[in-house]
């Protein structure tokens, strides 16, 4: 669809705000919002399924902090109990993760039993249940030499592919780094050639990180191009838009660039994710001072894929100032929601071009 361009005004004159009923009836952004609202039902809470898993991968988030070492409850009758005090509290959206929910499909089927939507972080070693119908979030760092150098397992994506490559449940999550910048188009080929689907992701460091992953300016700036590249090119297979590349792959972080509404950010408890959000651990208890969702991850350099699909989403005002930042901010919550809601079909992107996000430049 063209994306309508921004009005001009004399010079000496000052533009009149738009109104939001206006913004409504310019072309294509009212059948766009209408899909997207319905689902604002949605509140998540995060969880951590189990301490153990079947790779040890550099920079890896879980084994940072303290939750690592929370004693594990695999009783099912407990997470049982524990799903129904969640959605007795109004939360109607999990997502499992931890080390690798995979291990413990028993408090995975409880969880979706008692809240039937969801997604699972997995890294796509070990075949999910199908009757455990959640999202599920393959992990992609690369192509297998690099898979190999950073997660220590061979034939990663050789593996994930026989496990998920028919699952209409499956999203491959490509985690740019600095240095797997250019193996994103191979793996996307590869997905595009088998029907799957992917998304992407950018390393955010854990706090205290000192590896060779950390992005820098030049390697966000090839990040991004990399992002709009392959979503002009395979655009029925990459989930993603124009302005969630703009938005994850900014000099500034997520944090910075819109204020981050988890609790460990946000101490508000009024109202949104600073009142409805928890992210559990195995023994499952939780930390409000630590509690996001990516725990342990550098606030100030977080890019995550995760963290944005509630963070930027929040911020519906500041994006309806005008129709192209309001198509922007669109094109991501449809973005959003096809990454992790099973079921929804993402629909064609409002805006080709990168748009700011508000406040702030391109760069």
């Amino acid at each position: 669809m063209p994306v309508e361009q921004p009005q001009t005004e004399p010079a000496g004159t000052t533009r009149k705000p738009w109104r939001f009923a206006d913004i409504l009836d310019q072309p294509g952004i009212r059948e766009r919002w209408e899909k997207v609202r319905r689902w604002f039902f949605l509140r998540e809470s995060t969880y951590d399924m189990t301490r153990r898993c079947n790779i040890r991968c550099n920079g890896c988030y879980y084994y940072e902090g303290d939750k690592q070492f929370a004693d594990e409850n695999r009783d099912p009758a407990a997470w049982r109990e524990l799903m129904r005090r969640e959605k007795a509290r109004g939360i109607t959206f999990v997502v499992l993760a931890g080390a690798e929910p995979s291990l413990v499909p028993e408090l995975c089927r409880v969880c979706h039993e008692e809240i039937p939507l969801g997604a699972i972080a997995t890294n796509g070693l070990k075949p999910i249940p199908r009757s455990i119908d959640y999202k599920i979030h393959i992990s992609v760092w690369g192509c297998d030499e690099t898979s190999y150098k950073t997660r220590n397992a061979r034939d990663m994506l050789v593996r994930q592919m026989e496990n998920y490559g028919d699952d209409p449940r499956a999203v491959f999550v490509y985690t740019f780094t600095r240095h797997n910048i250019d193996e994103a188009a191979e793996v996307a080929a590869q997905l595009h050639r088998q029907n799957g689907r992917m998304t992407f992701n950018v390393f955010s460091a854990p706090v205290g990180y000192d590896g060779d992953l950390r992005h820098d300016a030049a390697s966000l700036t090839r990040t991004r191009r990399a992002m709009l590249d392959l979503l002009e090119r395979y655009p029925q297979t990459v989930l993603f838009s124009a302005y969630s590349a703009v938005a994850h792959t900014h000099r500034l972080g997520l944090h910075d660039l819109y204020g981050c509404s988890y609790p460990r950010q946000n101490p508000s408890t009024d109202v949104g994710l600073g009142r409805s959000f928890r992210q559990y651990r195995t023994d499952l208890t939780w930390d409000r001072q630590a509690a996001c969702c990516v725990p342990d991850t550098d606030c100030r350099d977080c890019r995550h894929y995760a963290a944005g699909s509630a963070v930027v989403t929040a911020r519906l005002f500041r994006h309806a100032d005008d129709p192209d930042t309001f198509r922007a901010w669109l094109d991501y919550v449809d973005t959003y929601l096809a990454v992790w809601v099973n079921g929804y079909e993402k629909s064609a992107n409002l805006c080709r071009e990168p748009a700011a996000p508000p406040g702030h430049d391109l760069a």
